[in-house]
C-alpha cells in the first residue's frame, strides 16, 4: 500500500475524532467550543453550529476512506445516510438546545 493511503488513514482517523464530540454535544443541547465561536477554539458555539461541525467532519472522514479505499458502498445510500444523520442532529441539537436554555419543567 503506497505511504499516502496512511497518510489518508491518519486523517480520516483525526477528522472522525474531532467529529465525536461536536456532533455529540450538539445533539444534546449543549453548547461547545468551535472554530466558529469568538474567540475561535476558546467561546462556545451553539449546538446546531456544533452539529453542523461535526458531521462535515464526518463527512471529510468519509470522504477519504470512500476516495482511498473504494469500499462497497452505493453513493445513493450513503448520500441518504449522511443527510439523515445531519437533519436529524440540527433537529435534536435544536430541540434539546431549546430545552437546556428554558429550565425543567413540572
Amino acid at each position: 500500500m503506497p505511504w499516502y493511503y496512511y497518510l489518508a488513514d491518519f486523517f480520516a482517523g483525526a477528522f472522525l475524532a474531532n467529529g465525536v464530540p461536536h456532533f455529540a454535544q450538539g445533539v444534546c443541547g449543549n453548547r461547545f467550543q468551535s472554530p466558529f465561536a469568538s474567540p475561535p477554539g476558546i467561546g462556545e458555539s451553539s449546538a446546531v453550529t456544533n452539529v453542523a461541525w461535526g458531521w462535515l467532519n464526518f463527512l471529510v472522514c468519509g470522504v477519504l476512506i470512500f476516495y482511498f479505499f473504494r469500499l462497497p458502498a452505493h453513493i445513493g445510500e450513503s448520500t441518504a445516510a449522511a443527510l439523515g444523520a445531519l437533519v436529524s442532529g440540527l433537529w435534536l441539537a435544536n430541540h434539546f438546545g431549546k430545552v437546556r436554555t428554558t429550565g425543567p419543567h413540572p
